[in-house]
């Protein structure tokens, strides 16, 4: 009951301020137009039945409520009581969430109130006034579905009752553990915020080279071409003020590597024309993908972010991260399966790491790659350091194993695991989709050492030792570690900063082309 009377409060209080402003506003007038999102009234008793009829007219499941949503507005003249100005305050996000997570509650047009919370909707399909009196309507639907004992409800005076939360940060910290997305959801919505915002601005503009061909553009450069990229990194927060300058100086140049990192470019200083198109791609488009990213989000647990030990694979940052006690111990550069032999996305839980792998190469690579040039060179398996065992060709252990020199097991019915790799420069590509479908792993060495730190046997010199053997090694993990492999062209990293990443796999052009459902982006 206290958490009930405690969100009466707020209510309670946003009532006496919005009846008060109501007051004033005798002089308005009331406009029902989808484009509107301001509220406008009459301030009689005929002009009220007008606008009560006509939003019940069209809203009909909420007719046999209609008595009991107008008392909400008594003595308001049809003053607004879930919006602050253009946007739905506190009171009604605490409405929406409680409402929710109400068993068994049927909320009619509840479509339309979602749309209202809806980070990815401008909001634009409905009048402000309709909003107000849905989310009242949902109001008086909660308070019926929480009346257990069945009493007769006075809502109005219900609402003067909620008394038990004397301020708004109260209420937050109350609804702070309805997040039911995995946090990523929750930052892109931060962004996608910001980028909406950055939509309307009259100061994002094209970047026009000066020059064509383009020339690259180095450090001391001169030319308006500098101008405008330091705006646009500006506007993106790269840097904290934009002085004007054409002249690539030091503090562009701490921006662009900012920029280049956060977006998974080759970090250096060169402004390429690459860069210059990536800065240029429509705000919509940005919007759009950070939308289908937080839909993304929903394919993994809420409780990911808790999880005491995890390792998570991004494709198309080529980037994974391992944490251990809720913090990031390690982040190392990976590549992927090219197009032909994508990665498969999918969550798994690592129980092996194999030391000094021997590699059983695919009967498919055996027969597309290998047949050939072992019927041109009869001493091409002695030189890779292969032999045939059981009719089956595998690679010995050794620094030259395309395994290299340890391999992280999870079983799936793909076949796929994570690895060390003898081919280091790989990993100084932007785009890295070289392998066959497995993961190859830059830091591998230092993610096993970081994986056995709770198993003391497991010295530095025993791994050490372990790893430069001649004959295959596996030590089975007595608690597995998730592994989850992700597809984000976009992600928050925990500095806050969003990433922008290749679409390697083209996941994204499928994605938009389906129809996403309105409730797919909530809790703004």
């Amino acid at each position: 009951m206290k958490t009930f009377y405690s969100f009466t409060v707020i209510l309670g209080l946003s009532f006496f301020v919005f009846s008060f402003n109501s007051i004033e506003k005798s002089d308005f007038t009331y406009k029902n137009t989808k484009a509107s999102n301001h509220l406008t009234v009459y301030n009689n008793s005929d002009d009220v039945n007008e606008i009560s009829n006509d939003f019940f007219k069209r809203y009909s499941d909420l007719k046999k409520y209609k008595s009991d949503v107008m008392s909400l507005y008594k003595n308001r003249t049809l003053g607004t009581i879930w919006f602050d100005e253009n946007e739905i305050n506190e009171f009604g996000s605490v409405l929406y969430e409680k409402a929710k997570k109400t068993n068994d509650l049927i909320i009619p047009y509840q479509k339309e109130i979602d749309q209202l919370f809806n980070a990815s909707s401008d909001k634009s399909t409905l009048s402000q006034t309709d909003a107000d009196m849905l989310l009242s309507s949902l109001y008086v639907l909660y308070t019926k579905k929480s009346n257990t004992d069945k009493k007769k409800i006075a809502y109005d005076a219900m609402l003067k009752d909620f008394l038990n939360y004397s301020t708004i940060e109260e209420a937050t910290t109350a609804t702070a553990d309805a997040k039911v997305e995995y946090d990523q959801y929750y930052k892109l919505q931060d962004v996608l915020k910001k980028y909406k915002r950055l939509e309307k601005s009259s100061k994002w503009k094209p970047i026009v080279p000066a020059e064509t061909p383009y020339k690259d553009l180095r450090p001391d450069a001169v030319s308006s071409t500098i101008a405008q990229v330091r705006t646009r990194l500006y506007l993106l927060g790269d840097l904290k003020t934009d002085s004007k300058s054409d002249v690539y100086d030091r503090e562009l140049m701490d921006a662009v590597m900012k920029y280049k990192v956060r977006n998974g470019f080759k970090p250096n200083y060169i402004l390429a024309e690459e860069h210059i198109k990536e800065m240029n791609v429509p705000l919509e488009d940005k919007v759009a993908t950070l939308k289908l990213n937080m839909e993304r989000c929903r394919e993994i647990s809420a409780q990911l972010a808790a999880s005491d030990e995890y390792v998570l694979v991004n494709v198309p940052s080529f980037e994974l991260i391992y944490v251990k006690n809720g913090k990031i111990q390690l982040t190392s550069p990976v590549f992927v399966g090219a197009p032909l032999t994508k990665t498969t996305i999918f969550n798994g839980e690592i129980d092996r790491i194999v030391f000094s792998p021997y590699w059983t190469v695919p009967q498919s690579i055996v027969n597309n790659e290998l047949k050939s040039k072992i019927a041109a060179d009869p001493n091409y398996l002695a030189e890779k350091n292969m032999e045939i065992v059981n009719g089956q060709v595998r690679q010995k252990p050794g620094p030259e194993n395309s395994l290299g020199l340890v391999k992280f097991m999870f079983p799936n019915p793909d076949d796929i695991y994570m690895h060390d790799t003898p081919s280091k420069t790989l990993f100084d590509f932007e785009k890295r989709t070289f392998s066959h479908g497995c993961i190859n792993v830059k830091m591998a060495k230092e993610l096993a050492v970081a994986m056995l730190q709770d198993y003391p046997e497991w010295t530095q010199a025993k791994i050490d030792k372990a790893m430069a053997g001649k004959v295959e090694n596996s030590f089975k993990l007595t608690k597995k570690v998730p592994i989850y492999i992700t597809y984000f062209t976009s992600l928050v990293n925990e500095n806050g900063e969003v990433g922008f990443f290749q679409d390697v796999y083209e996941k994204d052009a499928n994605l938009n082309q389906e129809s996403l459902p309105d409730t797919s982006i909530v809790n703004q």
